[in-house]
């Protein structure tokens, strides 16, 4: 008798847009995103963390919004827009949210960092001047162990004045997805 883990698992050939690009994989369709990205892409920037969407290590943009990566099935990508912390910078030119996280020390350990700055992203995309309740709710489902929140809010904060002052250049120069 076969058990379901011994069954020949079913397989699909995905077309997605990942960091600006487009990507086509055949993929068994019990992928999860997080592991599309990680095993598939090679994109390990998005963490492993908990596995059950408790701890957002492994938070990515879909079409504009953080999800956690680990709780998405990589056949419901299908079409749509995924951006990682690799799709965060133009080239080697640091976002204002990236120099704003180095700036304020809001980088300790690192692991959760690829998750913070993504559901940041999200919060500055939708909220140009977020309050510091605002930014604590935004990133309410990412933990970390190292710094006590203090830094990265004020980071976040930082970020936001930053970007309502640069020079309107590119939407991806002011952080924007296209």
């Amino acid at each position: 008798m076969k058990t379901p883990q011994s069954q020949t698992s079913i397989r699909m050939t995905l077309h997605t847009t990942v960091n600006g690009r487009g990507v086509t994989a055949e993929i068994h369709t019990h992928l999860t995103l997080l592991d599309l990205l990680r095993e598939t892409l090679g994109l390990t920037g998005t963490k492993r963390g908990c596995e059950v969407g408790e701890c957002g290590a492994c938070t990515v943009l879909l079409d504009g919004v953080a999800v956690n990566s680990c709780l998405v099935l990589a056949p419901q990508v299908e079409g749509r827009r995924i951006t990682t912390v690799e799709g965060l910078a133009a080239g080697e030119k640091l976002t204002p949210l990236q120099e704003a996280f180095l700036d304020h020390d809001a980088v300790h350990c690192g692991f959760c960092t690829p998750g913070m700055l993504l559901s940041a992203r999200d919060l500055l995309d939708h909220n140009p001047d977020p309050t510091e309740h605002d930014v604590r709710v935004a990133i309410s489902g990412n933990l970390c162990r190292c710094t006590g929140y203090v830094q990265i809010v004020e980071a976040i904060q930082d970020a936001a004045e930053r970007e309502r002052h640069a020079p309107a250049t590119t939407p991806r120069e002011r952080g924007s997805r296209p």
